[in-house]
């Protein structure tokens, strides 16, 4: 299963359903090309300035569940050879970020991530972080495909598909992950008139002042 490729594709849907205040994604040149969360300050009112500085100032998630997400979202964007993983473009920061935006997401998370571990102490006697990567992988792959889990696995598969959702978004939003993307952006390009063959097919010509000031062709 190629994660990337698929998340590439999932991501063109999912980047539209946050806020644009949950998009957040700076790159301090310091830094050297790592990630870092931060606050915008372009088109921002001082009221959702103070609202994002409030929360970003808190802390939800306790250090374990932290570590959790980071295993989790690393298991769902590994780096490869073309782009950084979920944690190089700082995506545990942006979902601790998001469930303070968005509250209707903390008890689902923290449920689940709780859900997570009661399972994997029943089957392998330790927490999820403390599992071994083969171990994390095998309980991951009973809630990762909703067609092919089992009933009782529900609860993990809805969490699951909400941590796959918060990752694609945090990755494809970062300075990573819009570089993974290819995404150009709006960049200026010179525009060379109609083609030679056209205006012979039709006929017309342009006149020298059309030529000399709008269109420019290469020679």
């Amino acid at each position: 299963m190629d994660r990337r490729k698929y998340l590439k594709t999932f991501a063109v849907g999912t980047v539209g359903t946050l806020s644009a205040a949950s998009l957040i994604d700076a790159c301090k040149p310091e830094d050297k090309g790592k990630e870092a969360v931060a606050t915008p300050t372009i088109d921002r009112t001082p009221d959702e300035l103070a609202h994002d500085n409030k929360l970003m100032a808190e802390k939800f998630f306790t250090d374990h569940e932290m570590k959790t997400i980071s295993v989790l979202s690393d298991i769902i964007i590994p780096k490869d050879d073309s782009s950084g993983s979920a944690t190089d473009a700082k995506v545990p920061d942006f979902i601790e970020f998001i469930v303070k935006d968005m509250p209707h997401h903390q008890t689902p998370m923290r449920g689940g991530l709780r859900w997570l571990d009661l399972q994997c102490a029943k089957k392998f006697n330790h927490s999820f972080v403390d599992c071994s990567a083969s171990q994390q992988i095998e309980m991951v792959d009973e809630i990762a495909f909703p067609e092919k889990a089992k009933p009782e696995m529900q609860q993990g598969v809805a969490f699951f598909n909400l941590m796959r959702d918060l990752t694609a978004t945090g990755f494809f939003t970062s300075k990573i992950g819009i570089e993974d993307l290819g995404y150009m952006g709006n960049k200026p390009n010179q525009w060379d008139g109609v083609p030679q063959d056209v205006l012979d097919q039709y006929g017309v010509k342009y006149d020298e002042r059309t030529l000399a000031e709008s269109v420019k062709f290469d020679t």
